[in-house]
């Protein structure tokens, strides 16, 4: 959801006076809220689940770096090798 230069920034004075109407907006359009102090982005205001959501991408994609790091790196093995220990109680090693 692209932001609206319009809509989306707003100075922290019109934050202050107006904070019902911006979190109105900030809720019913799903877009998040540049606050500028002095003209220039300050900080950015999100709806808590959109951010929640971003969040989760987030972590995903920090997990699958990872993941791809371990398989540039050699660092797996087969599946049905890690199955079978587990089958067979062993401890399972990373």
């Amino acid at each position: 959801m692209p932001i609206s230069v319009v809509e989306d920034i707003k100075s922290v004075s019109e934050l202050k006076k107006k904070t019902n109407e911006i979190f109105k907006q900030l809720h019913q359009t799903g877009r998040p809220i540049v606050v500028t102090v002095n003209g220039k982005p300050n900080a950015v205001l999100m709806d808590v689940e959109i951010f929640e959501k971003k969040l989760k991408a987030l972590n995903l994609s920090a997990l699958l770096v990872e993941a791809e790091d371990d398989l540039r790196n050699g660092k797996t093995r087969p599946a049905r090798d890690f199955l079978n220990g587990l089958s067979d109680g062993k401890k399972v090693q990373r």
